[in-house]
C-alpha cells in the first residue's frame, strides 16, 4: 500500500490539546500550503473549528485547514484518518490509555507515525506487540520525539558518529548531562506521568520494565552490563563535578540502548550510558545533588502510594489541557550535553555534543522537535539502515533531524571536548 497519493501530508492528532495546538501553530507559521498539506485531528468538531479559526487568523498564507474527526478509542475512525494521511503526528496522551489503537491503525495503513511519549511501560508494550508487524509493513513508528528523548538520543548519535568518522571507533560510554533548563509542565504531561505509577502499582510487566535497564531492547537481548539509572549523588567520572539523578533517565537511557540495538550495535554490545544532572564541585555540589536526589526520592515515594497519588492528581496537578503561559514558553531554555569517551591509537579522546534551545524545553522546543520529526518522515530525510518497526529518533530518523533543528534555531554542535569543531 503506497501512502504517496493521500490527501494529507501530516495530520496533527490532538490539535485541540495544549501540546497539539503548539505543534499546529508551529507548522502553520513555519510552512505554507505549498509546502505541506496539513489537517487538524481530534474528537470535537467545535473545538477543532476554534483552533482552525485561530490559526488561519494568525497567518496570511493559510486560508483554511482541513479537519478530521475521530475517537482515540474507535479503531474504525482512526483507520479512516490514517489511510488519508502520510504522517500522523500525535500528542494525545496518556498514551497508555489512548495510544495503542492509533499505532495499530498506522501499521495497518502503512502510515508513518511520531509522538511525544515518555511512558516506557507503553513503549515496551508497543515493542512486544507491534514491532514485527511494523517491520513487515515497512512503516516507522517513532516514539519519544520531544524533550524525551531527542536531545539525549540524537546527541549520543552525533557523538558516536563523530567518533566513527574521525577516529574509526566508537565511545564505550556516553554520559548525558541536563546542564540547565527553565520551563513549565502541562496537565497532560503530568497525567501521563501519573499513568505510569498507576500501571506500576499492579502490573508486573510495567514493574519489570522499570527495573530492567534493557527493557526496551529487542526480545532476547534484554540484559547487559549497565546497572541502571543513578539514584544517589555521585562524583562524576567524566567531569570534576557532583551529579544528581535525572528524572528523565528511566526513559532516555532505555531509548539510547534501544537505538544501539536497532542500529545493529555500532556502539558495541558493552555500550554504557547514563543521564544525570550536574550540580557543581565541592560542598556546594554535594548539597545540590543531595537536594535533587532527595526531592526525586520523596516525590517518587509519594506517587507510589495510591491514595497519595490520587490526591496529588486531584489537588496539585493542573488539569489536562492546561500548561505554561506563552511568556513562560518564550522565556524558557535548556542545554543538554552528551559526552563520550573513546580509545584511539593516540590515547583516550573525549567527544561532546551540545544540544540547546532558547525556548521552553517541554513545550516550545518539544513542539518543534515533534513537528520536524514529522517533516523528516514526510520528506524521507532519513539516515538509518532501519526502514520499519517501533523505533527511536536516532534509529528511525538519525542525523537529518539535527540538521532540521539547527536550521530553525537550535544550537547543536559536536566535536572533541574543549574544541570548537562542529558537525
Amino acid at each position: 500500500m503506497s501512502n504517496i497519493n493521500r490527501p494529507y501530508d501530516i495530520v496533527v492528532w490532538g490539535a485541540t490539546g495544549f501540546a497539539g495546538r503548539l505543534v499546529s501553530e508551529y507548522l502553520t507559521e513555519q510552512y505554507t500550503p505549498n509546502n505541506i498539506s496539513l489537517a487538524l485531528g481530534g474528537r470535537s468538531a467545535d473545538r477543532l473549528d476554534s483552533v482552525e479559526a485561530d490559526l488561519t487568523a494568525k497567518t496570511e498564507t493559510w486560508d483554511n485547514i482541513p479537519i478530521v474527526i475521530g475517537d482515540a478509542t474507535d479503531p474504525e475512525s482512526l483507520h479512516e484518518i490514517t489511510q488519508d494521511t502520510r504522517v500522523i503526528c500525535t500528542t494525545v496522551g496518556p498514551y497508555t490509555k489512548y495510544g495503542t489503537p492509533l499505532v495499530e491503525a498506522c501499521i495497518e495503513t502503512q502510515t508513518e507515525y511520531c509522538d511525544l511519549t515518555g511512558e516506557i511501560n507503553w513503549v515496551r508494550e508497543m515493542v512486544d506487540r507491534f514491532h514485527d508487524a511494523a517491520v513487515n509493513a515497512d512503516t516507522r513508528i517513532i516514539h519519544s520525539c520531544g524533550f524525551d528523548s531527542v536531545p539525549a538520543d540524537i546527541g549520543t548519535l552525533l557523538v558516536q558518529s563523530f567518533a566513527t568518522e574521525n577516529f574509526d571507533t566508537h565511545c564505550e560510554m556516553v554520559r548525558v548531562y541536563l546542564e540547565e533548563g527553565n520551563g513549565g509542565v502541562s496537565g497532560g504531561t503530568l497525567a501521563s506521568f501519573a499513568e505510569l505509577f498507576d500501571a506500576a502499582s499492579d502490573d508486573t510487566v510495567t514493574q519489570q520494565t522499570l527495573q530492567n535497564p534493557y527493557s526496551l531492547a529487542p526480545p532476547g537481548e534484554r540484559d547487559g552490563i549497565d546497572s541502571g539509572e543513578q539514584r544517589y549523588p555521585q562524583n562524576d567520572e567524566f567531569q570534576s563535578v557532583w551529579t544528581a539523578p535525572s528524572p528523565m533517565a528511566p526513559i532516555n537511557e532505555r531509548v539510547l540502548r534501544r537505538s544501539n540495538a536497532l542500529l545493529g550495535y555500532p556502539w558495541g554490545r558493552e555500550f554504557r550510558c547514563a543521564e544525570v544532572i550536574p550540580t557543581g564541585s565541592g560542598i556546594g555540589g554535594v548539597v545540590g545533588a543531595s537536594v535533587v536526589a532527595g526531592g526525586i526520592m520523596l516525590f517518587t515515594a509519594a506517587m507510589s502510594v495510591d491514595p497519595v497519588r490520587s490526591g496529588i492528581r486531584q489537588f496539585v496537578f493542573p488539569a489536562p489541557g492546561e500548561g505554561p503561559t506563552r511568556q513562560q514558553i518564550k522565556d524558557g531554555y535548556f542545554t543538554v550535553r552528551a559526552v563520550g569517551r573513546c580509545t584511539t591509537a593516540d590515547g583516550p579522546v573525549t567527544i561532546e555534543t551540545e544540544f540547546s534551545s532558547e525556548l521552553d524545553p517541554g513545550y516550545g522546543s518539544t513542539a518543534r522537535m515533534l513537528a520536524e520529526s514529522a517533516m523528516c518522515l514526510l520528506r524521507d530525510e532519513i539516515d538509518s539502515p532501519v526502514s520499519g518497526g517501533i523505533l527511536t529518533p536516532a534509529s528511525g530518523i538519525g542525523k537529518p533531524l539535527a540538521t532540521r533543528l539547527r536550521d530553525i534555531g537550535f544550537n547543536i554542535t559536536v566535536g572533541e571536548q574543549d574544541k570548537s569543531a562542529s558537525s
